[in-house]
């Protein structure tokens, strides 16, 4: 199709069924050569792995065009430094809330894993030692759920499952159909009262850090942290020391700093679970994102708001929007 606005697809549109008329569609992964001319380009997508932000900085500038640059990722915090070289106007959205199923899942693998011991079974295996231990379980537990959006929703329901009383916690209180959610000034009292805590937060000026040493000591002797969300949330030091004290254990599917360096503490801690930030990446990550990009794709040559616009450039500011 080559009449209408220029879109680059990290997909050969032919992967993508039930594309819009109307546009004209070019594939680009980033790993070769420019499809056509990037100052003509009205919709792009990013790439469907970590690093958007390095391959889309280099070309963005040149985008002067630019309307809709599309992420697949649920946090955006990444292309922050890059709004300067987007021309005014651009709208900014997510991927949030496709892959909510998938990090739910290993949101609460990874917790159930810590209560179980699997990583330290596991370690008792590479040894190859029989050794009998009385663990603990999630039934007749509280768990935090801090961040309460479309992966908090999906953890706190999964939660209920395994007997395990999920305590909702995000930006500002409220009451939904699950129950009540608290606000984020709640959280002092309540880290003393539950026995996991499950990071799901955006990462923005308020969660940045909100884990820190203060906030981590007020967590019970052998309370659990399992984040899913982004690395910087948590204050690393601080949370290797409490690990390595044994008074905490972590399961971390994403760090500060990331990727973590070989030489990391966190990485042969005992207590310390690691996964290389991989809760998106599951064999639904293609038909999740092509069935996404097309739903945006038809919204967008019907001239309608793209769904998960989280801000739209103004021109060396970013001018937030309800998502």
């Amino acid at each position: 199709m080559k009449d209408g606005k220029p879109v680059w697809l990290p997909y050969h549109p032919s992967r993508i069924p039930g594309l819009p008329e109307g546009l004209s569609y070019s594939y680009w992964d980033g790993s070769g050569p420019l499809p056509g001319d990037p100052g003509e380009v009205r919709f792009v997508a990013g790439i469907p792995a970590p690093g958007a932000e390095r391959v889309l900085g280099p070309v963005l500038p040149r985008m002067r065009k630019l309307e809709v640059l599309q992420l697949l990722s649920s946090g955006y915090d990444h292309m922050l430094p890059l709004l300067d070289a987007m021309p005014p106007g651009t709208r900014l959205a997510t991927g949030r809330g496709v892959h909510r199923e998938a990090t739910a899942e290993l949101a609460l693998t990874l917790l159930l894993a810590l209560c179980r011991g699997l990583d330290r079974f596991a370690a008792q295996q590479a040894r190859g030692e029989w050794r009998t231990e009385r663990r603990t379980t999630l039934a007749g537990k509280r768990a935090l759920v801090i961040g309460y959006g479309a992966v908090g929703a999906a953890v706190a329901a999964r939660l209920g499952a395994f007997r395990c009383e999920p305590v909702l916690v995000a930006r500002s209180a409220r009451t939904t159909p699950a129950g009540r959610v608290h606000g984020a000034t709640e959280l002092p009292a309540l880290l003393p009262t539950v026995d996991a805590a499950v990071l799901c937060a955006p990462l923005t000026d308020l969660t940045r850090g909100m884990f820190g040493a203060e906030e981590l000591a007020l967590l019970k002797d052998g309370a659990l942290l399992v984040n899913v969300a982004r690395g910087e949330l948590v204050d690393t030091r601080a949370l290797v020391r409490e690990v390595r004290s044994g008074r905490l254990r972590a399961a971390l599917d994403v760090t500060d700093p990331e990727p973590l360096p070989s030489a990391h503490p966190l990485w042969n801690l005992p207590g310390a679970l690691i996964t290389p930030h991989v809760a998106a990446f599951t064999d639904a990550f293609h038909p999740a994102t092509v069935d996404f990009l097309r739903r945006q794709l038809n919204r967008y040559a019907r001239g309608e708001e793209p769904h998960n616009i989280v801000l739209t450039t103004t021109g060396g500011e970013a001018g937030e929007q309800a998502a």
